[in-house]
């Protein structure tokens, strides 16, 4: 795309795309996002592109490979718009049937369509789907219709207007409030107000008469179970890419960094060209749209380090220093990156913002919890995105609004727990955040009430347990990854971290002994307390939860040595009862050869060699295996 000069001349080529996007001509978008990648969607748009040509569709309907549209659990995905015929499961084999009933206006293909584990309803339209009828995508909606690669294809459908209404009749300081009122918090974790750090970097700027100030966002999304940052730079990269320009020019800022996580490369080639494509329009570079303001960013790839999250272990991986946290005596807002003054906020924040440019304020605190109006700590406004994952039916990125609670969620979104089990918990927040039992089902989700129970909102992770899940090796799985993840800077958090790992080890391999829970509470204070940064602030948080909630199925560890949820393998024992036929299924098929007795007779599992993997219970058919 030609440089774009003006306003005005930015107006008039969206106006001219979105002429070019007829709204009735036949729209065939496929899902192309990482989840449907790996479940074979290039096959499937291969398929598509033929069957097309043979049917002598070609140029008469639109084929888009879009961004992630959400639905993991059910790719690869298709919907056939301006209809709304939603495919899902799709394979190759699938799709010249599907063009031939399209072409031909017949009935869609009931095998193909969705069908509710809750309901056993089959759903014909994506909005009608309970996946994403109970869902508010103002930031992940244009997902499913625009080209991730083209910048055509965002113009086409308003982007970079919030940037033109800035530039033309907004002043920076204008903006700022603007952000403040609409109570936007930060979605990296923290739920700090947007705009008063916007307003803090800024005046820290004018204060130092500092020319040189930093926007930066961090996509180093590295929480287990947690994708959002990354299907939506895979999706929509402009929306953050014009969020960033508006908060430089709020800020006043003419430099910016996306550090972008290493396991990322999808999102970073997508990235990468839509950086490339807004300064080949003019929207990045010199004299923005003919103005005077100028602003441009580089990407910065991070070395995989969870700690690298943190904003200043962030700006000193930037630096090519180690990427370790300092102490906050003073803000990256007065001295961050290169000791300037420096705005860091993740991918989603910087997404909502030309949403509240475009919508206004008041239509964005319409969404949500709580009154912004007198405080901007005062509530949870707009939506939030999650990857919700784990024993639930329909997992995959959902966007809710603020407030939604838990059981909406997990049973109307996410079409509740796999084969018909007993929901026992969901950890929020990551592995900083906490394990929510049953009994708080209806909790409204927002960032207060999360942190009333003992979690956090997190960058948006949601993971669904059912019965079956130990809560015991929860906390022990979470300890253990940020003890790997810790930076080792502050003895609390590398010791700390490695010792309570090691007693939650012992307790699920039977060596629990008496007082180890209060000792555990005992160093998750020293760590929470003593702990630098937010990564050993918060590391306690899955123990202290699981401990308040499910304190005991650890005293049952630890006291009768067993594992209630036949979890932790030292302490459950499989044993043969008289149903047993003696067919030797279980004999045949166990890895060990540990199971003992002739044809016809009881069987008997020797239990010394015995490495409790599941399988003589698996295979049997008279239900002959028990577990203790």
């Amino acid at each position: 795309m030609e440089r774009i000069k003006s306003i005005s001349e930015l107006k008039q080529i969206q106006e001219k795309l979105a002429k070019g996007r007829d709204p009735g001509r036949p729209l065939i978008s496929v899902c192309g996002g990482t989840g449907c990648r790996a479940s074979g969607c290039k096959d499937v748009v291969k398929a598509l592109t033929e069957s097309l040509e043979a049917h002598k569709l070609k140029g008469k309907v639109d084929l888009r490979v879009t961004g992630c549209q959400g639905f993991c659990e059910r790719g690869p995905l298709l919907v056939i718009r301006p209809k709304g015929i939603f495919y899902q499961l799709i394979e190759p084999k699938d799709v010249d049937e599907i063009v031939t009933s399209f072409s031909n206006d017949a009935p869609p293909i009931e095998r193909l369509l969705y069908k509710s584990p809750i309901d056993k309803r089959t759903y014909v339209k994506e909005e009608d789907v309970p996946f994403y009828k109970h869902q508010q995508k103002i930031i992940s909606g244009l997902n499913g219709f625009i080209d991730p690669t083209s910048i055509e294809d965002y113009l086409a459908l308003g982007g970079y207007t919030a940037l033109s209404t800035c530039l033309r009749s907004i002043k920076p300081e204008a903006i700022i409030d603007m952000i403040i009122k609409s109570g936007l918090r930060g979605r990296g974790g923290g739920g700090f107000p947007t705009g008063v750090k916007w307003k803090s970097c800024r005046d820290a700027g004018e204060r130092k008469n500092e020319k040189k100030r930093y926007v930066l966002c961090n996509a180093d999304e590295g929480d287990p179970g947690a994708f959002m940052d990354c299907s939506l730079l895979e999706g929509n990269p402009h929306s953050v890419i014009e969020g960033m320009i508006i908060g430089a020019f709020a800020i006043g800022s003419d430099e910016g960094y996306v550090y972008i996580r290493h396991e990322y490369p999808m999102a970073l080639r997508t990235l990468t060209t839509a950086i490339a494509q807004a300064r080949e329009a003019g929207l990045l570079g010199k004299n923005i749209l003919g103005t005077d303001f100028s602003f441009d960013m580089k990407i910065n790839r991070g070395g995989g380090a969870f700690v690298c999250g943190e904003s200043t272990a962030l700006m000193a991986s930037i630096e090519g220093f180690v990427g370790e946290p300092r102490a906050k005596h003073i803000h990256t807002v007065e001295a961050g990156l290169y000791e300037k003054p420096s705005n860091l906020n993740n991918v989603e924040t910087w997404a909502n913002v030309p949403v509240i440019i475009n919508r206004g304020v008041g239509w964005y605190t319409s969404i949500g919890t709580g009154d912004v109006s007198k405080d901007p700590w005062g509530g949870s406004k707009g939506t939030k995105i999650f990857s919700l994952v784990g024993k639930v039916n329909n997992t995959g990125l959902v966007e809710v609004p603020m407030g939604m609670s838990l059981r909406k969620i997990i049973y109307d979104v996410g079409g509740g727990i796999k084969a018909d089990k007993k929901f026992k918990a969901v950890q929020t927040g990551g592995p900083s955040g906490g394990c929510i039992p049953s009994t708080l089902l209806d909790l409204p989700v927002d960032f207060d009430e999360l942190t009333k129970v003992g979690s956090m909102m997190g960058s948006g992770g949601m993971i669904v347990m059912d019965e079956d899940t130990c809560m015991v090796d929860v906390a022990k799985y979470f300890t253990s990854f940020l003890a790997k993840e810790s930076c080792g800077k502050c003895v609390t958090c590398r010791e700390g971290l490695i010792r309570m790992s090691e007693i939650l080890g012992r307790i699920t391999d039977g060596g629990g002994w008496p007082g180890d829970l209060e000792l555990i509470e005992r160093v998750s204070k020293t760590i929470a307390e003593a702990s630098m940064c937010a990564l050993g602030g918060f590391a306690p948080n899955p123990v202290m939860s699981t401990l308040k909630y499910f304190r005991d199925e650890y005293e049952t560890h630890i006291n009768k040595k067993k594992c209630p949820a036949h979890v932790c393998k030292a302490l459950i024992r499989f044993d043969i009862n008289d149903k047993c036929s003696g067919c030797t299924l279980c004999a045949r098929n166990c890895p060990v050869s540990c199971i003992a007795g002739k044809k016809n007779e009881l069987h008997v599992i020797d239990q010394a060699k015995c490495i409790r993997c599941w399988v003589c219970r698996e295979v049997c058919k008279f239900q002959a295996v028990d577990v203790d």
